[in-house]
């Protein structure tokens, strides 16, 4: 019998839907804050190939969870290209920054990523062996927009001003960097499913501050150039898209990418995405991950209710965004608990 993840990614509607939640492996287990506190820092973490399948299948041993997501950063990638990358504790990644020609000639090619991310391919190996039989493993990468957000920036930022900025201001390097990153993404994520990766997912965290044609351009078509070459290599895995807070534009995404599944922040509601996504295929989503710091009958209906809005169709449960650090794994076990008996 196929998993449960894989039967709804290949499009059966399921009595009860899989689940597993973005970020699952994170600071709000205390066995992730151990295994953290022995690696040293959150980057030695994720190169640490035992450590970082130790993580990953911590989630799975104590939730029982239908899937394990790898774990490491999307930030991993840009490093493998040649940028500076450093965290600060308590404020996030740093990087350094693409502000013209000159920063962006310092990065290396598409083809010289392997080396630096042989650990993460090892991590991999060691999940495809230790993972439970009934347990899918998703390998992942950030989309070209989110990861040049940061690579522009630096860092994080609520608008994504500076990659606005120099999309507008020079256009010709700022397709250079998507570019870039499109093929260094699907020679990654074709490396991850050659090491065992059963589904890769592509997190566009940023969609949402695409507008008109910059999100055709620089969503939707890497997206489609991504998953088409995948495709090509590696026909039979699927793959899941999560252009977050892309609204309406989320309608006909499947279709427009390819993607075997498309992934749903909780700014819409279920019953909107049963009538206008799943018509398309498999959804993922997306209970708000305000209700894991919350709990209580509130976390019980809005699973329940989210879970029922999309029977109808081929669904995986899980947040509408990475679940944050001070969350109560308490209430981890009251969504599943929600979920499977709903």
């Amino acid at each position: 019998m196929a998993k449960l993840l894989m039967r709804a990614l290949a499009g059966e509607t399921l009595p009860t839907p899989p689940i597993w939640m973005m970020r699952q492996a994170g600071r709000y287990l205390p066995e992730y804050r151990a295994t953290r506190a022995e690696a040293g820092d959150f980057l030695s973490l994720c190169y640490n190939s035992d450590l970082a399948a130790e993580v990953t299948l911590q989630p799975i041993r104590r939730f029982g969870f239908d899937a394990a997501i790898l774990f490491a950063d999307i930030l991993l990638l840009p490093q493998a290209l040649g940028a500076d990358l450093w965290f600060v504790t308590g404020e996030g990644p740093r990087l350094s920054t693409i502000e013209g020609e000159a920063d962006f000639a310092k990065l290396g090619g598409h083809d010289d990523i392997h080396d630096h991310l042989a650990p993460i391919y090892e991590t991999i190996r060691i999940l495809s062996r230790e993972l439970p039989e009934e347990t899918a493993l998703i390998g992942f990468a950030g989309a070209p927009w989110t990861v040049a957000t940061y690579m522009i920036a630096g860092r994080g930022t609520k608008d994504q001003g500076p990659a606005h900025a120099l999309k507008s201001e020079n256009r010709a390097l700022f397709v250079q960097l998507i570019d870039l990153l499109t093929e260094a993404t699907i020679e990654y994520l074709s490396k991850q499913i050659e090491a065992g990766a059963e589904t890769v997912k592509i997190f566009d965290s940023w969609a949402g501050s695409l507008k008109g044609q910059d999100f055709d351009d620089f969503a939707l078509k890497p997206a489609k150039r991504i998953i088409s070459a995948l495709k090509a290599r590696h026909p039979d895995v699927p793959i899941i898209a999560f252009p977050r807070e892309a609204g309406d534009r989320y309608i006909g995404f499947a279709k427009a990418t390819g993607a075997d599944c498309v992934a749903l922040d909780n700014s819409i509601t279920a019953e909107w995405a049963a009538k206008y996504v799943q018509v398309d295929g498999c959804v993922q989503g997306n209970l708000a991950p305000g209700h894991m710091v919350t709990g209580g009958q509130a976390l019980v209906d809005d699973a329940q209710a989210i879970t029922r809005a999309l029977r109808g169709g081929p669904h995986i449960f899980n947040l509408g965004h990475g679940i944050t650090p001070d969350s109560d794994p308490d209430n981890v076990a009251k969504m599943i608990d929600a979920v499977r008996s709903a």
